[in-house]
Formats: structure tokens, sequence, C-alpha cells
């Protein structure tokens, strides 16, 4: 049975689904107002792991990651560039999916967005101010985190000791520092919507309730995000949750940062490599490598060393494919599986699951075992490790102008053969000179 660590209990737990053989999920989304960094690739490629491996596995997944497209951040940059909320909102989503779609990570079953769910969050609030869990200010609604017993279970924090160290605010209405906003009283010229307290917006911590309950329902499975996200937005979603009798999620999974010089990236600190450069100067599989062979909950530093050096091990992966073609979907060395989903199985070890591959992969190459080839086969399919075969990943154009290139050097015309060279490579392949002619590899 699958362990994972659970964040509202502090160790590593049985994941028990609410309906049996299948898994649901809800994955904090993107603010879609700047382009995703590589901490961002991290956090969707963990949870991409953990869904593949399941699938793998005969569970069905039904993994809902939201679009938060209503935020003070994308106000901010509307206003800055002088255009509405919504072309800030659709351009930086489109953005989104096409890094996510470049790391190779499946898109969720179901992606809500924010803007789509605000009667919904209204009701919600409605209800909370309702059984006296909020309350309205001057400039909004606040939620009373103190009248929930276990309040700070996902920050292993005590209420005394959250409220000591809470931000002091120069808002004196608010009846306690850890109480969090609901709902935004509008201000001129920014978004709105209509609600018993006057035009305005909802607060980001309420989105993800009405969203996950709407479509997962109560008790769902797994809510995950970045360590980050376990406190204040977790634990506020949950306290919202709790105070309407509804059972949230029933496991918490959080994902360590990515590091640039032991700092965690962020926008805010302004240390982030935008995710899609990664991808223009690297293969994108050499991030999901890299992601595996650090494990989910521990902290990873990105850079173009890290990358070259994953890069490397890919090539020997993709040689090997070339080399085994024949063995993928065949009979696999099983007692190598089964080791394979014990290590997965202890909290997603993914460090000792790549270990476990390249030793599969030297035993097919020194060995010719087929059943360790199948078998590294399948742990890369499980994964969502993508392997390329030359033969199998080069298109026929580029077959032809490989061809005008090899004519071309034999006719000593070498400014058309480095023409067709840039050519090759803006198509997004590697291209070596070889005794034979003209060699491609897919970068």
């Amino acid at each position: 049975m699958l362990r994972l660590f659970d964040t509202a209990r502090g160790g590593v737990y049985p994941v028990e689904p609410r309906d049996p053989g299948k898994v649901s999920m809800y994955v904090c989304g993107p603010t879609v107002y700047a382009p995703p960094h590589v901490g961002h690739g991290r956090h969707a490629l963990v949870f991409d792991v953990l869904r593949r491996y399941l699938e793998w596995n005969g569970v069905e997944v039904q993994h809902v990651s939201n679009v938060t497209d209503v935020d003070d951040n994308i106000i901010t940059r509307a206003a800055e560039e002088n255009v509405d909320w919504t072309e800030v909102a659709t351009y930086w989503e489109q953005v989104w999916w096409e890094a996510i779609d470049a790391i190779g990570v499946k898109r969720p079953n179901a992606n809500p967005h924010a803007s789509a769910y605000i009667d919904g969050m209204v009701e919600l609030i409605g209800d909370l101010v309702e059984h006296g869990m909020a309350y309205e200010t001057s400039d909004g609604v606040y939620f009373q985190a103190e009248r929930i017993e276990d309040y700070g279970l996902l920050a292993r924090q005590s209420i005394d000791s959250l409220r000591a160290g809470a931000r002091v605010e120069a808002n004196e209405e608010k009846h306690s520092p850890i109480d969090f906003a609901l709902w935004k009283k509008a201000k001129p010229g920014e978004p709105s919507w209509p609600s018993p307290w006057g035009n305005g917006r909802p607060g980001w911590h309420t989105e993800c309730v009405v969203m996950s309950l709407d479509i997962l329902g109560d008790g769902f499975d797994i809510h995950g995000g970045g360590q980050d996200l376990a406190f204040p937005h977790h634990e506020n979603e949950r306290a919202q949750a709790v105070a309407e009798g509804h059972k949230f999620a029933r496991h918490w999974v959080h994902h360590g940062f990515v590091e640039v010089s032991g700092e965690k990236m962020s926008k805010s600190l302004g240390n982030f490599t935008d995710l899609l450069d990664l991808v223009s100067w690297g293969d994108p599989r050499a991030y999901r490598l890299l992601v595996l062979r650090s494990h989910y909950r521990a902290p990873i530093e990105i850079s173009k060393d890290s990358v070259k050096d994953a890069e490397q091990g890919l090539e020997r992966l993709d040689r090997f494919a070339e080399r085994f073609a024949s063995a993928a979907g065949g009979a696999a060395d099983e007692e190598a599986l089964d080791r394979f989903r014990e290590l997965m199985d202890d909290d997603l070890s993914t460090p000792a699951a790549v270990a476990l591959l390249f030793d599969l992969v030297r035993r097919a190459n020194s060995d010719d075992d087929l059943l360790a080839a199948a078998a590294a086969f399948e742990i890369c399919k499980a994964v969502g490790l993508e392997l390329r075969t030359t033969a199998g990943a080069i298109t026929d154009e580029a077959n032809v102008l490989a061809r005008e290139r090899d004519e071309a050097r034999a006719a000593k015309d070498f400014t058309r053969a480095d023409s067709l060279r840039d050519q090759l490579i803006d198509l997004g392949y590697e291209v070596a000179d070889t005794p034979t002619g003209t060699q491609l590899r897919r970068r």
C-alpha cells in the first residue's frame, strides 16, 4: 500500500482511498500573472509522478488542479500594463500550459477557474457569517480562526504560538491577528462581483475549498502543494471546511522547495529561472530526472551543471532504449518490479528507484538481460520518463535535410551545409559529423 508523509499527522501513513481502486487528488495550481519558474515545474512534476505511478498500478486517479485567475497580483499587473485583468490572466495561463506541456506533465482531469466559482464562494462565506464563524468589517469579511480548536494543525503550531508570531497589521477591526480575509470589498477600478457585503472579490483561501468539494466531494483523498502552502493557505482552507462540518482532505502532501544558493526560489525574491528558459537550453526530460533523483520532500537546487549531468544520464538511457527496444512491453524481471513498488510505496523513494533503474540498465547492457531491460522500460513508464531512440525520433523532413547536408559537404559547399545544420538545430536536433555522414539525435 502506498504510504506518504501526511503534514497533518507529522509522519508517513498509508493512503487509504475513500473509494477502493480510485484516488481523488486536488493540487493547488498556478496564479496566472507571470511566467512559471522551475519551482512551479517541480511542483507539477512531483504530482505528475505520483499520478503516473498510481495509474501504472491500475488505480483510477481523478486529478484536479485549479487556476487562480482572480488575484491581487493579476490586478496589479493589469493596472501597470493598462489592460483588462482578464487579458493578463488569459495570456499567462497560456504560458503556464505551454511550459507544463513542454516538461511532459499530464494535464489534470479538471482545471477549475476561480472566476467561475464566485457564486459558490459567496454562498460559503454567507454560511460562515450566519454560523458566527466570520464577521464583516469596513474592508471585507474575515474568518475567526480561533474558533477552530485545532487551528494551526498543518503548521504544527498552537494558536497561541501563531498569534504571537502574527504580523502586526493596521486593520484594528480584526478580532485577532490570525483572522484572514474571506471577502475583499472592491476599491475603485478593481474587478468586483456582487455580495451581501457589497461588491468585491473572494480572498485566496476560499476558492480551493469551494472548488475541491464541488468536484471531488467530502473526504477526498489527497490535497497537495508546496511546503509554503501548508500554512497559511491550506490551513485556512481546512479551517473553513471544518467550520461548515465538511470532512476535508484525508491526506496532506507537501513537497520541498527549489533553491538557489540555499534560498527558496520565488517570484518575490527575484531569483527564479523561467521554466520555458530551462526548456530552451536543456532537454526537458532532464528536469524530470533531476526531480526523481531527489526525494520530493527535500530541497533541490537547479543549475545548468545539474541539468547537463542529468542529460548525460538520459544519454545512457536513450542508448539503452535503442539497443533493447524489442524488450519494451515484454516479460520483465518481476522481482525487480516488486522492489520498485516497495520503494515507491515508501513515501515515493524516487532516488532509490532511479538507482534501481540504472542497475537494471547495467545488467541489460552487460549480460544482454532482456528481463532486466523490460523491467527498466516499465519503471520509466511508471514515472513518466520518456526514452528516445534515434530512429524513432527523427522525422522525414529532418532526414531529407541531413541527406542534403551530406551532399553539400561532399560538394564542399560548406556555407549550405552550415545553413542546413542550423535548420536541423532549429527543428530540435543535435547534429554530429560521423564517418558515415550526418547523425541526428533529438534534444
